[in-house]
C-alpha cells in the first residue's frame, strides 16, 4: 500500500436502497487537503462516516496509514481509528460549555492509545483566537448561534491532531462576511500541523481553495478526482460539466488537430484537451465564460438576453442566430455598460486555450 489513505470499491446499501456504488478514493501522502463536491444526498457523508466507523460498508477496502480499517474480514471499531469527525451539526455536549466540550477533545487525544501524534502545536487558546470564538468560551451550546457551535466542533476536531481529519460541511453556518478569513485560517492550521483532511462542501471556490485535491460526487461514486485546477478547465465528461454549470455545450466541426468550426462562431483554434476523435467529425464544444474575448469593434456581434453582476465582473448571455445561448466574461471596470438587446461584440479569430470535447 503506498497511499496514505486508500478506499476501494466502497458500497453501501440500507433497505435494499444503494447509497454508495463502487467509490474509489486515494490520499497519496500525509498532509493532503481533499475536498468533495456534489449534489445534497448523493453519498458525500456516507464516505466520512465509513471511513470513521461508524458504519460498516456492505462491500469494499478502507486502509489508512498502511493498516486495514475496514474489509471482508475485518472492522476496527470507531474508538480504535485515531479519525475525528466534525459533524454539520456540530454535536456538541449539551451540559459542558465551549471550553469544557474542547477539553474533551483534547483529553481524547492525550488518552488514546491509538493516538501516536502527540499534542497539536496549536494550543486551545490559539485556535479560538483563529475561529473568533474567544469571547464565547464559557458559554453552553444552547448560548451560541449555528456558526459559533460550528466553529466549536471544528476546533474540537481538530485540537485532537488526529491521523485524519474528516470535516462535514464545516463552514456551512458561518456568515459569508468571516467565511473567508475563517477559510485563510483553517488552511493555515492544516498546512502548518500536516492535518490530512477530507473536507465535505457544496462550495466549489471553498474546494477549490482548500483542497489540494478534488473529488466529484455524481450518481453515487466518484466520477472525477483531480487538482482544482483540471476540474475546472478540463471535466472528463459532460456530467462534470453539467454539475458545475459554468458553460454551455455547442456543436462544431473538427477542421484539423487545432481547428473546429461552428455555423455561429466560425472558425475556432486551441489545443485539444481531452480527446482522441479517432476519425469523429463531429464533437460537442464546452464554451465557459472566459473562453470567448469581448471586443466592441469585432463584426462578429450577438443579442445580449441576460446580463449577471458578479462584483468584479459582468457575465453576458448571448443569444446567436441558431439560438445558442453564449456566456461571456467581462471586468465590471469595462468602459461600456452594455444592455439587453444591444448587440455584444466577440473578438476574432477565436482562441481558446483549453478545446474540451465530448
Amino acid at each position: 500500500m503506498k497511499n496514505y489513505l486508500e478506499i476501494k470499491n466502497l458500497d453501501y446499501s440500507i433497505n435494499n436502497e444503494n447509497i454508495l456504488n463502487d467509490v474509489n478514493l486515494s490520499i497519496n501522502k500525509k498532509g493532503d487537503i481533499i475536498c468533495l463536491l456534489g449534489p445534497s444526498g448523493i453519498g458525500k457523508t456516507t464516505i466520512l462516516r465509513s471511513i470513521a466507523g461508524l458504519i460498516k460498508p456492505t462491500n469494499g477496502e478502507i486502509n489508512l496509514n498502511h493498516k486495514i480499517l475496514t474489509n471482508s474480514k475485518k472492522f476496527i471499531d470507531p474508538e480504535n481509528r485515531n479519525i475525528s469527525l466534525s459533524f454539520q451539526d456540530n454535536s456538541l455536549f449539551p451540559h459542558y460549555t465551549v471550553k469544557d466540550n474542547i477539553m474533551f477533545g483534547i483529553k481524547r487525544s492525550l488518552f488514546c492509545s491509538k493516538n501516536k501524534n502527540g499534542p497539536l502545536i496549536y494550543s486551545m487558546n490559539d485556535l479560538l483566537d483563529l475561529f473568533f470564538i474567544t469571547e464565547h468560551k464559557d458559554k453552553y451550546p444552547h448560548e451560541l448561534s449555528a456558526g459559533q457551535a460550528q466553529r466549536v466542533s471544528l476546533v474540537r476536531s481538530i485540537i485532537q491532531n488526529p491521523d485524519l481529519l474528516l470535516l462535514d460541511e464545516p463552514l456551512a453556518n458561518i456568515d459569508q462576511y468571516l467565511k473567508n478569513k475563517i477559510q485563510d485560517n483553517l488552511k493555515k492550521i492544516l498546512k502548518k500541523t500536516g492535518l490530512t483532511t477530507i473536507i465535505v462542501t457544496h462550495d466549489k471556490f471553498e474546494a477549490f481553495y482548500l483542497g489540494d485535491y478534488c473529488g466529484v460526487m455524481l450518481n453515487k461514486r466518484i466520477v472525477q478526482f483531480d487538482s482544482p485546477y483540471n476540474l475546472h478547465h478540463l471535466p472528463k465528461n459532460k456530467l462534470v460539466v453539467e454539475f458545475f454549470d459554468r458553460g454551455v455545450l455547442i456543436p462544431a466541426k473538427v477542421k484539423s488537430q487545432d481547428t473546429l468550426f461552428n455555423k455561429d462562431l466560425g472558425e475556432i483554434k486551441g489545443n485539444f484537451s481531452n480527446i482522441d476523435f479517432n476519425g469523429r467529425d463531429k464533437v460537442d464544444l464546452l464554451i465557459q465564460p472566459e473562453d470567448l474575448i469581448h471586443d466592441d469593434k469585432s463584426s462578429l456581434k450577438f443579442e445580449i438576453v441576460d446580463k449577471k453582476f458578479r462584483g468584479s465582473s459582468f457575465t453576458y448571455i448571448l443569444k446567436t442566430p441558431s439560438n445558442l445561448m453564449l456566456p461571456v466574461f467581462v471586468h465590471s471596470h469595462h468602459e461600456h455598460f452594455h444592455q439587453e438587446n444591444e448587440k455584444f461584440g466577440i473578438k476574432q479569430p477565436i482562441y481558446i486555450d483549453h478545446l474540451v470535447c465530448f
